[in-house]
Order: structure tokens, then sequence, then C-alpha cells
């Protein structure tokens, strides 16, 4: 019993802070560098129907990078969505929506191949965390952990989005 209580303990210091990704340039995004922020994962791709929140997302980082909320893009070809190189999806972002904020590089946002960021999220808030599509959004409070996480349909710009935003800023 007393080893049970443990592990659980050990992995409540297990927080978003514990990870990082390797960016679309090849740099380390650390998301322990976004401390005390509040950090917007999206799992996106540029041959989807929910492509165009590409703009809602800029518009989001834009808006409230100033007011301690970061948005990372996570390329994912893993709905068959993504199939250009880091490069050209690099390009077709800020090409066609002048993206701005970090992207990291492709990578496999579901299954046993998951970034390890993707498995801890659904044991930190379970199946919600699990991208069902591209453009699902999952939000990281101040503390590092799991607040929210939206499905695709949710726009970025939506005001129910905004407000679980603005509650933790």
């Amino acid at each position: 019993m007393f080893s049970f209580f443990s592990k659980i303990s050990a992995s409540d210091n297990v927080n978003a802070y514990n990870f990082e990704f390797v960016g679309i340039e090849g740099n380390i995004i650390k998301l322990s560098d976004y401390k005390d922020k509040v950090i917007v994962v999206v799992n996106v791709a540029s041959r989807c129907g929910y492509t165009p929140q590409y703009k809602d997302l800029q518009h989001l980082w834009s808006t409230y990078k100033n007011k301690d909320l970061v948005v990372i893009g996570v390329p994912t070809n893993n709905f068959r969505q993504e199939p250009g190189s880091n490069e050209e999806i690099k390009d077709f972002c800020e090409t066609n929506f002048g993206i701005n904020f970090p992207l990291t590089e492709k990578i496999n946002v579901i299954g046993n191949n998951s970034h390890p960021f993707y498995k801890w999220a659904r044991k930190d808030f379970g199946i919600g965390a699990i991208p069902k599509w591209n453009f699902h959004k999952i939000i990281i409070d101040k503390n590092g952990k799991v607040a929210e996480t939206f499905s695709s349909i949710t726009k970025p710009s939506s005001k129910k989005f905004l407000k679980a935003i603005d509650k933790l800023i």
C-alpha cells in the first residue's frame, strides 16, 4: 500500500514542464521555458478542413503573448493530412497564415509512438486529452497541468475557448 502512494506522489511531480519538443527548425522547445504561463498546444495539419484555424491561432498568439500565453503548433500526419516535410510545413504556415508562434517538428500525437507529452496529457487529464483529429487543443495552466481540452470543432476565437483562456491568465 505504501509504494502505491509513493507512485502517486511521484507522478504528481510530473507536469508539462518536464517535456520538450524539437522545433520545426531543429531548435529545442522546452515547456519549462514557459513556466508560469498558459500554454496552448495544438496538433495541426496543412490539408485539413480545420486548417483555417491557423488564422485564429495566430490572432490568439498576437493578442495574448504579452499576457503570459504561449501557442505551440504540433504538426502531425496521424490523420493523413500533413504529408509535407518540416520545411514545407513551415513555409506553408508562414506564407498562408503569417504564423510566428512556435512550431514543433512533425510528430505522432496518438498511438504507441506518440510524443511523451501526449502520453502524459492522457494520464494527467484522461481521454479528453487524446486528439481525435487535427486542431485538437490542450490548455496547460500556469502550474503545468492540463486545465482543459477542446476538440477540433472549437475555434480558438470562440467565446467558450477565450473564456477558458481568460480564466487561466
